[in-house]
C-alpha cells in the first residue's frame, strides 16, 4: 500500500463539532498511537471527542452506531493483522461493511481507521509513530471532521431553502 494520491490532510475550524470515537483494546502497540493521533488531529480543528474501547474490530460498528446517533462524526480505530486462518477476511469484511451501513443509515461520517494489514511491521508504519510512513489516526480523524464539516454546511442550505 502506497500513500500515493493522498489528499492534504490540512485542518478544518469545527469548534461545536461533536465526534465520537471508538478504539479497540486488541493490538494496543498500534491502536495507542492511531488514538494519540487522532485525538490530536481533532485537537487542531477545535473539538474535544468522546472516546470510547472496545474488544476488537467485531464490536466497533454497533457502538460507532450508538456514537453516530449522538454525534456529527464517528471515528474507528482498531488493528486487523492477518493470521493463518480466513478469520482476517472474515473480521475485515464484516467491519467494513458494518461501518459503512451504519454511516449510511444515520446520516452520519465514519472515519475508518481500522488498520487491515498483513503483518505488525505493516500495522506500526502506518500508525503514526515518530518513524511511521503514514498517519492513519490523523487521516481518519480529518476526513470525519471534513464530512460532518461539508454535511451541516449542505444540511444548513437545505433549511435555508437555497
Amino acid at each position: 500500500m502506497s500513500g500515493a494520491g493522498r489528499p492534504d490532510a490540512a485542518a478544518v475550524d469545527a469548534a461545536g463539532t461533536r465526534v465520537g470515537v471508538v478504539a479497540t483494546r486488541w493490538n494496543a502497540n498500534v491502536v495507542d498511537p492511531l488514538l494519540d493521533r487522532a485525538l490530536a488531529a481533532a485537537e487542531t480543528c477545535g473539538v474535544e471527542p468522546t472516546v470510547v474501547r472496545v474488544a476488537g474490530c467485531v464490536e466497533l460498528p454497533v457502538v460507532a452506531q450508538q456514537l453516530a446517533r449522538d454525534n456529527d462524526a464517528v471515528v474507528c480505530l482498531g488493528a486487523v493483522i492477518r493470521g493463518g486462518t480466513p478469520h482476517f477476511e472474515y473480521v475485515c469484511r464484516s467491519l467494513t461493511d458494518g461501518l459503512t451501513r451504519v454511516a449510511l443509515d444515520e446520516a452520519t461520517p465514519v472515519g475508518n481507521g481500522v488498520l487491515t494489514c498483513d503483518t505488525l511491521e505493516q500495522a506500526l508504519d502506518r500508525c503514526g509513530l515518530e518513524d511511521s510512513h503514514e498517519d492513519k489516526g490523523w487521516e481518519a480523524m480529518l476526513a470525519a471532521i471534513d464530512a460532518a464539516v461539508v454535511l451541516h454546511d449542505l444540511r444548513h442550505r437545505a433549511s435555508a431553502g437555497r
